[in-house]
């Protein structure tokens, strides 16, 4: 079974979905993988803007490119992650200096990208989990199993509403296995 060769544009979210389209077809891409932050994808548009999500892939036709795949890494990231300063750098201006309200907002943009994703007829999103309990890796101080069991619980709480609405648009969401989540 041939496989489809796609970069993932979080990379390139400096330029425009516009400008990186032809650019990504001279390199010999047969698509892309849509980052939800720049220009490439809004979410929140995608969810409830079908005409949003057809020009988004018409440009993307217009180059021969096709989508299987959308990533929102970023707001995955901050489901369960504890969401101190670091994450500034990219949560909304509005949730800065808040965790629960990062939190928040990943939740919501998660769901809504699972409904932007069955908009666009792709299958998957891409994307992190984030975990409440990597700073617990290195055992020192003693890590108890209850803290860990904790995280666990956490985890579930907060991903199985999101997997829900996954479940009821008919798209999966595929783990990018990496350091910070809490299945890495």
């Amino acid at each position: 079974m041939a496989r489809h060769v796609t970069l993932f544009t979080g990379q390139w979210a400096d330029l425009s979905l516009g400008e990186l389209a032809p650019k990504a077809r001279g390199f010999g891409f047969d698509g892309l993988e849509l980052a939800c932050w720049g220009d490439h994808l809004d979410v929140d548009r995608a969810a409830t803007d079908q005409a949003y999500c057809d020009a988004r892939t018409a440009l993307l036709a217009a180059h021969d490119l096709g989508c299987w795949a959308i990533s929102h890494h970023l707001a995955g990231q901050l489901v369960c992650d504890l969401n101190d300063a670091r994450s500034d750098a990219f949560a909304p201006a509005a949730t800065h200096g808040n965790p629960d309200a990062k939190r928040e907002w990943a939740v919501e943009t998660m769901k809504n990208t699972a409904r932007a994703a069955r908009n666009l007829g792709v299958p998957v999103v891409c994307g992190f989990t984030g975990s409440s309990i990597w700073h617990l890796l290195y055992s020192f101080p003693p890590v108890t199993p209850e803290m860990i069991d904790a995280g666990y619980r956490q985890f579930a709480e907060l991903w199985h509403p999101i997997l829900d609405v996954f479940d009821e648009c008919g798209v999966r969401f595929a783990l990018e296995v990496h350091p910070t989540e809490i299945a890495f």
